[in-house]
Formats: structure tokens, C-alpha cells, sequence
């Protein structure tokens, strides 16, 4: 009987952390997006660190643009903390696209004037 709830627990366990994960299956993480602008807003929450920036369409129109990256814990590993943007700030930020064509990115780095780099995501070991 013991065994029976110990593998029930278990079950339960695993159905809570599979569904709190959030897929990026909506964006195209093959055919890389690079996107250059200004941060209008920087939100450093769980369960994952959003910026907001506006960029210029090629049309010359702003696009209002959601870039996603990781938890905390995986940014905070690489340099990333609260206030590392502000409003104003300037980025490129490359990642993949959402496949719905919408302003939304799922970033693997960000790129700072002046060439430093923090990336957004977990890096492929060399």
C-alpha cells in the first residue's frame, strides 16, 4: 500500500511541474529574428523575465515588441538581475520569433551598445 501512494505522490508531483512549465513551442527557435530598439519596460518576474520595446518597422512604424526570456534563477547564473535595463536602454536582441508573425520574441541573447552580450537563455555547452 505504501508503495502504491509513494507512486501516486510521485505522479502528482510530476503533473504540477510539467504543467507550470511554459512550452516554446509558439515560436520558431530555428530561423533566428533579430530585432533592434529602445526598452520601454523591463519586468523582472517569474516565471519569466519579460522586455518591451519598441522598434522600427521597416515601414517606419513602431511595433510594440514582447521579448521573453528565462526564469530568474537561469538569468540571475548569467549576469542578468533587476536592474540591468532601464527604459531607454538600446538592444538588439536576437532569439526566434513567434510563428503567429505577432511582436513577440523568445530571446537567446541580448546585445548592449558596445558589443557586451548577456544571454537570455541556456547556452549549448562547447
Amino acid at each position: 500500500m505504501r508503495r502504491l501512494e509513494r507512486a501516486a505522490g510521485i505522479l502528482m508531483l510530476t503533473a504540477i511541474m510539467v504543467a507550470g512549465h511554459h512550452s516554446t513551442a509558439p515560436y520558431d527557435l530555428v530561423h533566428g529574428t533579430i530585432i533592434i530598439g529602445e526598452v520601454t519596460r523591463f519586468e523582472w518576474a517569474n516565471p519569466h523575465a519579460q522586455i518591451y520595446l519598441d522598434v522600427t518597422g521597416e515601414n517606419g512604424v513602431a511595433e510594440h515588441w514582447t521579448v521573453e526570456m528565462e526564469n530568474l534563477h537561469i538569468l540571475g547564473r548569467y549576469g542578468w538581475t533587476k536592474e540591468t535595463l532601464r527604459p531607454g536602454d538600446r538592444l538588439t536582441v536576437t532569439g526566434g520569433r513567434a510563428k503567429d508573425g505577432s511582436f513577440r520574441l523568445r530571446a537567446a541573447y541580448v546585445e548592449f551598445p558596445g558589443g557586451r552580450r548577456l544571454p537570455a537563455q541556456p547556452q549549448p555547452e562547447n
